[in-house]
């Protein structure tokens, strides 16, 4: 089992940035944690990607340049520095991680989500 907690959202003006962050709490069969990312959802809309980091990083093409997906692995935790926010952005932002048990299970978590709410 894996618990992500949330934190960082909010409410900011267009071009202004937040940072949000994930840390993860691993028990049971467990052994790795790999990919960790941000998903998003819109009102209205489908989950989307935002970021994720594992053996590679991948960015959604509307997040490029501006936003930057960071881990401390030591800590089981992922970060994403939002800069020049859009009112676009607006969404419920999830963390996700992927995990291997000790038999290399594969399993995929999600957090509770945090609100990130752009101004115009």
């Amino acid at each position: 089992q894996v618990q992500l907690v949330e934190s960082g959202g909010g409410l900011v003006q267009a071009g202004g940035s937040l940072r949000l962050s994930c840390v993860a709490s691993a028990s049971g069969s467990i052994f790795r944690i790999n990919t960790m990312g941000w998903y998003r959802q819109a009102p209205g809309k489908q989950r989307e990607l935002v970021a994720t980091r594992g053996d590679s990083t991948r960015y959604a093409d509307s997040v490029k340049g501006r936003f930057t997906i960071s881990r401390d692995n030591a800590k089981n935790a992922v970060f994403l520095q939002m800069n020049s926010l859009k009112p676009e952005d607006t969404a419920v932002y999830y963390c996700n991680a992927g995990a291997w048990d000790t038999l290399r299970n594969p399993y995929n978590y999600w957090g509770q989500g945090t609100r990130v709410t752009v101004s115009a």
